[in-house]
């Protein structure tokens, strides 16, 4: 499967403020691999304005030093070509695709998803895995213990790189099941088989204080939010519990 890790960076935050793309970078993933620098693609873009200066203090990309480079359509047809038939992953997938949807309208070209053949948002994924916790893409590094020491400032490539390391954790369950294609490793049908591991006793880690302090502080969030309906609660304290206290 072709895959393409995507991200942009912008003049601002609102699409819907006149922001333009200022810079695009996507990096190519073949089957879980990363395919080598020279396949991946990353445009600075003119973006005929300057940046807000919240964003110019984000990604540090000055007007003077976009004045030469080319402008969106310019690239936009390498652009497509590159990304087309692929599956995307994108962190927070909403406010790129927008920004990549409003710059190949504004030449006729419709949106992403008539090129591609899907888009994932692993911000959605880590929200799904981590609910209750920051989901950004320095928390996720963090989380997963992947270096983002040459992080300074944000730039489409090296945030490309970062998140491609984070989409492998978030689905390293794809990988559990190891395909012996070897001479060895066949039935007696010469078809393949799995190969099992032993597995060892299970570890069990326990919350600490300040994990507990963090749930309880969540649940209590969460309870006001559905006026005391709150279910794990109901879970944690059922009816009969309470009674023979």
């Amino acid at each position: 499967m072709r895959q393409i890790i995507l991200d942009t960076e912008t003049t601002g935050l609102r699409v819907e403020d006149g922001n333009r793309i200022l810079e695009i970078a996507a990096v190519e993933m073949l089957s879980r691999k990363l395919s080598s620098p020279d396949k991946h693609l990353h445009c600075y873009i003119n973006p005929e304005r300057e940046s807000e200066e919240g964003a110019l203090n984000v990604h540090g990309l000055t007007q003077d030093f976009l004045a030469d480079k080319p402008k969106f359509a310019d690239i936009a047809h390498e652009f497509i070509d590159f990304v087309r038939d692929a599956e995307l992953i994108i962190h927070n997938a909403p406010f790129d695709v927008g920004y990549l949807n409003m710059e190949l309208g504004r030449l006729g070209l419709g949106k992403i998803t008539d090129y591609v053949s899907g888009v994932i948002d692993t911000l959605a994924m880590a929200k799904d895995n981590f609910p209750g916790k920051r989901n950004s893409l320095d928390a996720l590094c963090d989380r997963y213990e992947i270096d983002r020491s040459n992080r300074v400032l944000h730039g489409a490539l090296i945030d490309c790189e970062l998140l491609a390391e984070v989409y492998l954790c978030l689905t390293r369950g794809q990988d559990s099941l190891l395909i012996d294609f070897g001479g060895g490793g066949e039935s007696a049908g010469g078809g393949l088989s799995l190969q099992s591991r032993p597995r060892g006793p299970l570890k069990v880690l326990a919350p600490s204080e300040a994990e507990l302090a963090e749930h309880a502080a969540y649940l209590d969030t969460l309870d006001k939010s559905v006026k005391g309906q709150c279910l794990w609660r109901a879970i944690e304290n059922p009816p009969a519990a309470e009674s023979a206290a």
